[in-house]
């Protein structure tokens, strides 16, 4: 080999190894079309009980690598107006404008910033939340589910998180008592990784 030839191809090593990294990390398709994934929500009822809700539509992808985790990214758009606390009255007004006013915001996102591992298949994601017209950062907690060969040919990877954020962080305003003005959401999501 030439010298130029060697020169050449040392100087390429980095832009392929490179390549070589970006092409190891997997997108996936959130699964609610199976109704794997689940986006649910408690806020405290008086400081009494919890008040349990869920959205019923949402959609998503995230890309993961297992050698890589902190470059996992992740966007997720939610339909307010899915909200479902299994209380048609009072979902109602939770779609009101006292709450997620679904006719000025139809939709919420998720959109991941960073990625910081703990080990032991636990991270914190950060990314920004869009609610009811409303931007903020929000940081989550993740712990890895699994990840691996499904039935039907199909290669999947599970996680869970968890956050809790202040009401009026999102301009929503209504007085629900003192016992009410934080809101924790739950998230499963199971994804399927792209042909």
């Amino acid at each position: 080999m030439s010298t130029l030839r060697k020169t050449l191809a040392i100087a390429l090593l980095p832009v392929s190894m490179s390549f070589a990294s970006i092409a190891s990390a997997a997108d996936y398709v959130i699964d609610t079309k199976g109704a794997h994934a689940f986006i649910q929500f408690k806020i405290k009822h008086l400081g009494y009980s919890w008040l349990v809700g869920r959205f019923n539509e949402f959609e998503g992808t995230f890309s993961y690598d297992d050698k890589k985790p902190a470059d996992s990214k992740i966007n997720v758009t939610i339909k307010t107006a899915s909200v479902d606390s299994n209380h048609a009255e009072r979902d109602k007004h939770i779609r009101s404008k006292d709450f997620l006013n679904v006719n000025k915001h139809p939709t919420a996102t998720f959109k991941s910033k960073k990625v910081t591992e703990n080990g032991n298949g636990t991270a914190k994601l950060i990314g920004d939340l869009t609610l009811n017209g409303v931007t903020k950062e929000v940081a989550i907690d993740v712990n890895k589910i699994g990840e691996g060969k499904d039935p039907w040919g199909g290669y999947r990877a599970g996680f869970e998180g968890t956050t809790k954020f202040a009401l009026k962080d999102f301009n929503i305003n209504y007085d629900l008592g003192p016992a009410s003005q934080e809101v924790e959401m739950y998230l499963s999501i199971e994804g399927v990784r792209k042909s």
